[in-house]
């Protein structure tokens, strides 16, 4: 049996974790609360029963994060999709803008948001089952 690495979860902290559970449900809705608790500070756990979003409320107030390549830190974290269309029409209806500019590539989807914080996330849609496709780096068209 052979056995796939994948990302199970991510942990981030948040101004507002409202706020930042409703970005992931418009993403995905179906990510549910999968755990909780208030012990040093309010967190949850937030996806489904394979991935989920650690989130965090933040205790102290701090400068938003920036999208700054040339920085040390995590710049973005990014999700395999089965529609980025569907993901970017639900965010972009619900008052989220696009963070950086939506590539559409001969075998793959990226598309980029941000939260209130700033933090980024990309969602990428794989057009193809073949990994030579799925991951060729050249000849893609910035939308």
């Amino acid at each position: 049996m052979t056995q796939h690495i994948y990302l199970e979860h991510a942990n981030i902290t948040v101004s507002n974790l409202q706020e930042a559970i409703q970005f992931f449900q418009i993403a995905f809705p179906h990510f549910k609360i999968r755990g909780g608790g208030n012990d040093v500070r309010e967190w949850v756990h937030l996806g489904d029963d394979y991935t989920y979003v650690a989130i965090n409320q933040a205790t102290e107030n701090h400068i938003k994060a920036e999208n700054n390549y040339e920085k040390i830190g995590i710049n973005h974290l990014a999700f395999v999709v089965p529609n980025v269309e569907d993901i970017a029409t639900n965010l972009l209806n619900n008052g989220y803008q696009r963070d950086y500019p939506k590539q559409v590539e001969e075998f793959r989807i990226r598309d980029y948001f941000a939260d209130a914080d700033g933090n980024q996330f990309e969602f990428v849609q794989y057009l193809s089952e073949v990994p030579e496709e799925r991951n060729k780096y050249s000849n893609y068209v910035q939308n």
